[in-house]
């Protein structure tokens, strides 16, 4: 089971990281905080002070076209904000 998805890039999620040394994971909807708290520390090489998770619903959709009611839905995600030790850092952009 893979843990980490991916890293979650955005303005909120930067600003977080550079500030309070925060970093928000896209994770397996299974995954609990201990495995996601080694997954990190085995991927980057940092050691982890907390981790927080977030259950994302699936958003629905209805779009009303000629043939019909079309409904459909996202899929639903998780993602995890990492905090981490003092003095530790993960750089996301070295490996693009």
């Amino acid at each position: 089971m893979n843990i980490l998805i991916k890293p979650i890039i955005t303005e909120k999620a930067t600003n977080d990281s550079e500030l309070n040394n925060r970093y928000s994971f896209q994770v397996n909807t299974k995954a609990n905080k201990v495995e996601i708290k080694k997954a990190v520390e085995a991927a980057y090489g940092v050691s982890v002070a907390k981790v927080r998770t977030i259950n994302v619903r699936p958003d629905r959709k209805t779009r009303h076209t000629k043939t019909g009611i079309q409904v459909g839905k996202t899929n639903a995600v998780k993602k995890a904000i990492v905090q981490l030790a003092e003095g530790e850092s993960i750089d996301l952009y070295a490996n693009m």
